[in-house]
């Protein structure tokens, strides 16, 4: 089975684009899409549409998806992401809304021994960010391998004997073989939003058989991407960290 991982869109319809050519040409059997369809970009009807067309596909919400389907505060998010998430609600169709609102929270168990989740297995709006938080992750999973998403930064952690590591995973390519007895957790990266000062879209395609990962950074046309944010009256900082990979 060839599985493509991909998270955080963030309604950038233009990194998505270039995401799923990629997928075209690699013999996909599976989709993986652990959360945040929407928020930030101005293009959440357009990403929906395009997720929400492919199969197989397996996903989780992320807490932007959340934000916009649940009426709870918006007080964990700063001001220009409540901003982005307020004018989502405004502007998404009543139809992708009711898909947005019916995705599942995670984790989710998928075949093949996958467990697919947002922030952490334990709490969709945890972020990992080092080895210490991944050590708590891995208490709560059963599977050998686990993708997650939320931090916007490509990121490897193995954990063998009780013993967590964690690599970035750097470069617009990169290429993985999974060791036996080892299990692990692993964030692709983000599709429309990176922060890792890479500004190219991330994802990641995972070879079953091989027991192989494969990271990919891809350029888009972010110029498109800023402009729709900008006609949108969304904060212009929204289109000015894309350029910036912050």
């Amino acid at each position: 089975m060839r599985y493509l991982i991909f998270s955080d869109v963030h309604g950038n319809l233009e990194a998505l684009n270039v995401v799923l050519k990629l997928a075209g040409g690699e013999n996909i059997d599976q989709y993986l899409c652990l959360g945040d369809l929407v928020g930030y970009g101005a293009s959440p009807n357009e990403v929906i549409d395009k997720v929400r067309a492919l199969q197989p596909l397996s996903i989780i919400r992320g807490n932007h998806d959340k934000a916009v389907c649940e009426s709870e505060s918006l007080q964990t998010f700063n001001p220009i992401a409540a901003m982005a998430i307020r004018w989502t609600k405004e502007n998404i169709s009543e139809n992708n809304l009711d898909y947005l609102c019916k995705i599942k929270k995670g984790p989710l168990k998928t075949q093949d021994d996958i467990t697919i989740c947002h922030g952490a297995p334990f709490d969709e709006d945890y972020y990992i960010f080092g080895e210490f938080d991944a050590a708590e992750a891995f208490l709560h999973i059963e599977t050998k391998l686990t993708f997650f998403g939320h931090t916007h930064f490509p990121f490897v952690y193995k954990e063998k004997d009780h013993l967590v590591e964690g690599t970035y995973v750097s470069g617009n390519f990169s290429k993985l073989k999974l060791k036996k007895k080892t299990r692990y957790l692993i964030n692709p990266g983000s599709v429309g939003q990176p922060r890792d000062r890479n500004i190219r879209s991330s994802c990641a395609i995972f070879d079953s058989e091989a027991g192989e990962m494969y990271f990919h950074r891809l350029e888009y046309k972010i110029e498109t991407t800023q402009k729709k944010i900008l006609d949108a009256k969304l904060p212009p900082a929204l289109a000015k960290r894309l350029f910036a990979g912050i």
